[in-house]
């Protein structure tokens, strides 16, 4: 007896029906389609070629014929909103359960991709269909064996190794040079050639992106330096444009922020020392800017002490950095910076877009992990809820317009990954 209340109970909320002879999803509730909200909304998914067949008010979408449906997914409530699957701009699959430079370089490769395996799960049933990895050993693997269908998870776009200066970013100078590059997961360049060399050694690994260090950051000490000249800067986004890939550059400082600009990049992470005249700069050159606010609120972007510059520096974003880029317009999207690890836990990587929606609002946040971090990446057909569109979906209970909260796993019904319905209790 008990068995069959909570039964009818879970049908209460949620109902999901199968047929395995059919190949669409019928999908109902309120709609966010990347960039309007609406009430009575309809998606319908083929399921067979992983789009969006139609999409609009119910009063406008011709359901398919009864029996032809493979799955109903809908609420008698209707408390149900349909999102475009959520996306990560910055992200590392480093595999460890600390925050540390040597353990992120000294865990070998092998078990940084077989850990990050149960990452990948974590993302994909936490709402996330595209993650773009910004340096580690293991996303070229997870890309390629996701595509595979070797394993579950969102779709991967990885930079590879990362690019930095020798004695730079992700070098750990207690080391011997030969051992620390032979551990990193940075390649070191110094000059334009040598930046161009490592572009294509990048690409060779199988990289869909560049990611350049403009400066330091606390992960190596106190202190956070200007890297890389515009010469070698503009030299690497070169190369990359030319293989038809973007450059996204962590930039600390504003001499750092204005040499990634003049080099004409793609993306910004981080964005600390954002000015007038740099935001102008990024407004013309139509360049993204990812404040990747949740590491600098938790205040774990170091395992040391905080210094009295990352405090100035982090209160500097946190209130001029981002008034900047809120009254300038500049293009928002969302880029957690979680690694993995025990404080920056992957599964809980939606913690970005409520912070994000604390200092832009919850419409520019959600903007910011749909339409806008699809366009960041490049990725055609995606980050919107329609017709032709990937069918890479986010279904949640409540209104993450009203309450952002909203998408938090635990208010997550369903996700839908290539056509393919994932139930978060299917989760190990």
């Amino acid at each position: 007896m008990q068995q069959q209340q909570q039964k009818e109970g879970e049908n209460e909320r949620t109902e999901l029906n199968s047929s395995e002879k059919s190949q669409f999803i019928v999908i109902k509730g309120s709609i966010f389609d990347g960039s309007e909200y609406y009430q009575k909304g309809v998606v319908v998914v083929d399921s067979s070629s992983g789009k969006i067949s139609q999409a609009g008010k119910e009063s406008e979408i011709d359901l398919p014929a009864a029996g032809k449906s493979e799955e109903k997914i809908s609420s008698t409530s209707s408390d149900l909103t349909i999102l475009p699957g959520l996306i990560d701009c910055h992200v590392h699959f480093f595999g460890t359960g600390t925050y540390g430079l040597m353990d992120w370089v000294t865990t070998p490769e092998t078990m940084t991709a077989l850990r990050s395996v149960a990452d990948m799960r974590r993302l994909l049933y936490a709402g996330f269909t595209a993650v773009r990895d910004l340096g580690s050993k293991a996303a070229t693997y997870l890309k390629t064996a996701e595509l595979e269908g070797a394993i579950v998870g969102p779709r991967v776009i990885p930079a590879g190794r990362s690019l930095a200066q020798t004695g730079g970013n992700d070098d750990p100078l207690m080391l011997p040079l030969d051992i620390s590059q032979r551990l990193s997961y940075s390649y070191y360049c110094d000059g334009p050639w040598e930046c161009r060399k490592a572009v294509r050694l990048a690409l060779r690994d199988g990289a869909e992106c560049i990611k350049v260090y403009a400066s330091g950051s606390f992960a190596q000490g106190s202190k956070v330096r200007t890297q890389l000249s515009v010469e070698e800067l503009q030299a690497i986004v070169d190369e990359a444009h030319r293989a038809g890939l973007k450059v996204a550059a962590h930039a600390y400082g504003e001499e750092a922020m204005s040499n990634v600009v003049e080099a004409g990049v793609d993306s910004i992470e981080h964005g600390i020392g954002l000015t007038e005249e740099i935001a102008a700069g990024a407004i013309k050159k139509g360049i993204f800017y990812v404040p990747t606010l949740t590491p600098f609120l938790a205040n774990k972007s170091s395992p040391l002490k905080p210094s009295p510059q990352r405090e100035a520096y982090v209160q500097r974003h946190l209130a001029g950095d981002l008034e900047i880029a809120k009254s300038r317009g500049l293009k928002i999207a969302n880029g957690s910076d979680f690694v993995g690890s025990q404080t920056e836990f992957h599964g809980h990587n939606y913690v970005e877009i409520v912070n994000v929606a604390k200092y832009f609002g919850n419409e520019v946040a959600l903007i910011a992990a749909t339409a806008n971090a699809a366009d960041c990446l490049g990725l055609d057909k995606n980050g919107r809820i329609k017709k032709d569109y990937a069918a890479d979906l986010v279904i949640v209970r409540g209104n993450p317009l009203e309450k952002i909260e909203s998408l938090a796993p635990s208010n997550i019904v369903a996700v839908v990954r290539k056509g393919k319905v994932f139930k978060p209790e299917n989760v190990i």
